[in-house]
C-alpha cells in the first residue's frame, strides 16, 4: 500500500495502458479518477476498481478542450480533497505519409496527444504547486524516439511529449513535484489493435515481441512512491534512462 490516501487521476484510463495503470495505482491504495472520452469505457473501469476495494470516480473528458480538463481537475478535488498523481495516458494515432495526410488527421493527433498533457498537467500543478508535492507521468512512445514511414505525427507527438517532460519536470522540481515519461514499445492495447488486421494481430502475439499494459504498472507505482521522487526518466521498450532532477 505505498500509494495509502493519495489521489490519481488517470487519462485514457478506460482501456489499455490507462486501464492496467489504474488498477495498478488502486492496488497501491489510491484513489483513482478514471477519465476518458468514452464514458462507458471509464464507468466500467471505475467500477472495477470500487469492486476491488477502492474509491473511484468515472468522468468523461476530452483532453483537448481546456474547460472540461479544468472540470476534470476541480471534480477530482472536490470529491477527494486533494490531488497527488496525474497520469496523462490519453492518446490518439494516425497512420499516413506527410505527402498525403489532411490537416484534421494531423491536428488531431496533436490536440489529443500534445495539447491534451499540456492542458492536464497546468491544471494539475494548480493545486500541486501550493501543497509543494506530486506526480505527473506522461505516456509517451518508442516511436517518438525511433521514428516511423507512415508514424510522422504520432511519433512527433510523442517525441515533443519527452521534450515536454525534461523542460516541466525542471519548472516544478522546486515544489517537491516530479514529472517523468515512460516509452512503451509495442503494446496489446486497443489503439494498436486498430491499426491491424486479425492475422496481423495473431502473428505479432506468437513473435513474443508484443507487451502487455501490466508491465508497466510497477515502474510507474515506483515513480509514484516516494522512492521515486528525485528522478525525471524516460522508459524506451524496456529500457530505463534516467537523470537525477535539479532542485
Amino acid at each position: 500500500m505505498q500509494l495509502k490516501g493519495k489521489v490519481a487521476i488517470v487519462t485514457g484510463g478506460g482501456s489499455g495502458i490507462g486501464r492496467a495503470i489504474g488498477v495498478g495505482l488502486a492496488g497501491e491504495g489510491a484513489s483513482v479518477v478514471v477519465a476518458d472520452i468514452d464514458s462507458n469505457s471509464a464507468d466500467a473501469v471505475a467500477a472495477e476498481l470500487e469492486e476491488l476495494g477502492s474509491y473511484a470516480l468515472a468522468a468523461t473528458v476530452d483532453v483537448s478542450k481546456s474547460d472540461q480538463v479544468d472540470a476534470l481537475v476541480e471534480a477530482a478535488v472536490e470529491r477527494f480533497g486533494r490531488l497527488d498523481i496525474l497520469i496523462n495516458n490519453a492518446g490518439r494515432a494516425a497512420r499516413g505519409f506527410v505527402s498525403e495526410m489532411p490537416d484534421e488527421a494531423w491536428d488531431s493527433v496533436i490536440s489529443v496527444n500534445l495539447r491534451g498533457t499540456f492542458l492536464c498537467s497546468r491544471a494539475a500543478l494548480q493545486h500541486m504547486i501550493p501543497q509543494r508535492s506530486g506526480r505527473i507521468i506522461n505516456t509517451a512512445s518508442g516511436l517518438g524516439i525511433r521514428g516511423s514511414p507512415g508514424g510522422a505525427v504520432y511519433g512527433a507527438s510523442k517525441a515533443a511529449i519527452i521534450n515536454f517532460t525534461k523542460s516541466l519536470a525542471q519548472e516544478v522540481a522546486r515544489y517537491g513535484i516530479t514529472v517523468n515519461a515512460i516509452a512503451p514499445g509495442v503494446t496489446d492495447t486497443p489503439l494498436w489493435r486498430g491499426f491491424r488486421s486479425d492475422a496481423d494481430i495473431v502473428e505479432a502475439l506468437e513473435s513474443g515481441r508484443v507487451g502487455a499494459p501490466e508491465d508497466f504498472v510497477p515502474l510507474v507505482i515506483f515513480l509514484c512512491s516516494e522512492a521515486g521522487g528525485i528522478h525525471c526518466g524516460i522508459m524506451v521498450d524496456r529500457d530505463i534512462y534516467v537523470s537525477r532532477g535539479e532542485r
